[in-house]
């Protein structure tokens, strides 16, 4: 059956539906889109869906946000890839904007301070939960396992974030030419999954698509045009408002972050907190703790707490004069720049990603960066837990026990992150 056989305004009101409720975090939108696109509407078979989680886990960017792009480039071409990731991200950015804006506003009203003070203990053990389950996926022998504390060393040495993922990324080229066999990358798995579904509109056998085969002329056009596009978007930017200027700042920084997002969005932040909170000093650290809380309570990828960082930054420089239109325009920007990248990776890497299937030589560098990323994460929760358990001369140990509670939650009893955060919240507010 060829793939086009799915309308394309079915495909439009799925990704539409997708982006509303792909609540849980990359392991709760996959789960959605296996459940709908695999066991039910039979769109794509197992072996399929597999073999893209597989390369979108190890290319940078949110590793869900790209297999909705893939699955929706594979059925309609590049135009169904296009409408499947800005539909999986806009409902999550529009909340977010909204949720950013009252954040703002009326933060300092005691019942949503109370909250929040439940719900920062709960963010430190959901940064917690993301490194032991990236790591047991992950750090399967002893060399996998160095890199990871190697790479919590040195960003707590202030190592900056790109030269610990090209240090990775060089490690794992010679790893995978001396021990090939360390670096090859583990299968993504997907719990419970099961071959007899029956037939798929792409299924095992099904041939490539004509669009979907690799040429070099192809890659060359394609990535020439995206990247075009992510340029010419940025100059625009920066006549528009200045070089200098905020959001021609978080333009350029953002842009940066989508390049090395490789393991999800808990090993990109971070190099986000280092630009925002350190650099460029958007937000402070109380902030961008409240900014992922809010982050992990809306659908969508996680990597939206951009989003937040550039409400917040543009909020709180005003480049537009208007404190809500600045707000908005850093939300929009800083989501934009993040995204781009992603859709250029799959829009003119995805031949490339089919035709290198297997070849250690693609995969071993990327292989070294996702065991590195699982010690930056871990950096992450020392940074949050320093600013939340000990803000001030003493401990705060409810803040402490409530964290240690969320983290056997999630670790231990498998909670949904939506259910862990209200909770979380209604202790915050039982302790105020």
């Amino acid at each position: 059956m060829a793939p086009d056989t799915v309308p394309f305004l079915t495909a439009l009101r799925y990704w539409l539906k997708l982006g509303f409720i792909s609540f849980g975090g990359p392991a709760g939108q996959i789960a959605l889109m296996h459940a709908e696109l695999v066991e039910r509407r039979r769109w794509i078979s197992e072996q399929r869906f597999l073999h893209a989680l597989n390369y979108c886990m190890l290319l940078p960017g949110p590793e869900a946000t790209q297999l909705a792009v893939y699955i929706g480039w594979l059925l309609h071409r590049a135009w169904g890839g296009i409408v499947a990731g800005v539909l999986f991200v806009l409902p999550s950015l529009l909340i977010l904007i909204g949720l950013s804006w009252v954040y703002l506003a009326y933060g300092h009203v005691p019942a949503i301070a109370a909250v929040l003070y439940g719900i920062k203990p709960a963010v430190v053990a959901l940064v917690l939960a993301a490194a032991w389950r990236l790591g047991k996926r992950t750090l399967r022998n002893g060399p996998l396992i160095a890199l990871a504390c190697a790479s919590f060393a040195a960003i707590v040495l202030d190592v900056p974030f790109p030269a610990i993922v090209l240090g990775a990324a060089a490690l794992g080229w010679l790893g995978g030419r001396l021990r090939p066999q360390a670096f090859a990358p583990g299968g993504a798995g997907h719990g419970g999954a099961a071959a007899g579904y029956g037939p798929a509109l792409i299924d095992d056998d099904t041939p490539t698509p004509a669009h979907a085969r690799f040429g070099w002329r192809r890659l060359f056009v394609t990535s020439s045009a995206g990247a075009g596009v992510l340029a010419g978007s940025w100059l625009a930017l920066a006549w528009a408002t200045g070089m200098q200027r905020p959001l021609a700042q978080m333009g350029w920084f953002f842009t940066k972050a989508a390049l090395l997002t490789f393991g999800g969005a808990y090993a990109v932040l971070p190099y986000v907190v280092q630009g925002g909170v350190e650099t460029y000093h958007w937000l402070t650290p109380a902030q961008m703790i409240d900014g992922l809380a809010l982050g992990e309570t809306t659908p969508g990828p996680l990597i939206m707490v951009n989003a937040f960082v550039g409400f917040v930054g543009g909020w709180t420089h005003a480049p537009l004069g208007s404190l809500a239109v600045s707000g908005i325009a850093g939300a929009v920007v800083a989501t934009w720049f993040t995204f781009v990248p992603s859709f250029i990776f799959i829009l003119a890497g995805g031949p490339l990603v089919e035709a290198s299937r297997g070849d250690i030589r693609m995969t071993a560098p990327l292989t070294a960066i996702s065991a590195a990323v699982v010690g930056v994460i871990a950096s992450l929760a020392v940074f949050f837990g320093r600013h939340v358990f000990h803000p001030g001369a003493s401990w705060d140990w409810p803040a402490v026990a409530i964290a240690a509670v969320a983290a056997l939650a999630l670790l231990r009893w498998q909670i949904g992150t939506v259910k862990l955060l209200i909770g979380c919240a209604i202790a915050g507010l039982v302790l105020s």
